[in-house]
């Protein structure tokens, strides 16, 4: 059975930023729940930082970026988190080496989660094209992310690596 990586506040989990859950009500991951398939990790908790905690968002670039040194993350009052979030990408990475995980489903939007889109590091609700930094380590190492909103995508690749149709 193939396993998935899944941000842990898309299962209820309330280990968000602000203290909540993003949880998503939908059939195939309580199914997937069910079935032991799910192995769920908080980058940004597993990297040291507290729940609650001030909101964090990438300055200049996109998760690649920070992996590379290019970019930082910031709190909106100044702090940089960055060291956190690199720490925590790296354990969500040993994590699914450990489980042999080739699919991951993560919050989207988020400076670590984000797959496609994250906030611009500028506090003000805008955004860019970009991933988090978790997500661009996962991917950088072949691991195939999705955000939440894309369990239809991840079915049909879920088929094709246990050799089946959805």
């Amino acid at each position: 059975m193939e396993k998935i990586l899944i941000s842990a506040c898309l299962i209820g989990r309330e280990v968000r930023y602000d203290g909540q859950a993003s949880t998503v009500e939908d059939g195939w991951i309580a199914r997937w729940q069910r079935q032991g398939r799910l192995v769920a990790v908080c980058p940004e908790v597993a990297g040291g930082l507290s729940v609650p905690r001030p909101a964090a968002e990438i300055e200049g670039g996109d998760g690649t970026a920070v992996l590379e040194g290019q970019a930082r993350l910031k709190t909106e009052n100044g702090d940089d988190v960055t060291d956190a979030f690199i720490a925590g990408a790296r354990h969500a990475l040993a994590v699914a080496r450990r489980e042999e995980i080739r699919l991951a489903i993560l919050k989207a939007r988020s400076p670590s989660c984000g797959s496609s889109q994250i906030y611009d590091g500028s506090f003000t609700g805008q955004k860019r094209r970009g991933s988090g930094v978790t997500a661009a380590l996962l991917r950088r190492v072949g691991i195939t992310v999705f955000h939440e909103g894309e369990i239809d995508k991840v079915l049909s690749i879920l088929g094709k690596l246990e050799g089946r149709p959805r």
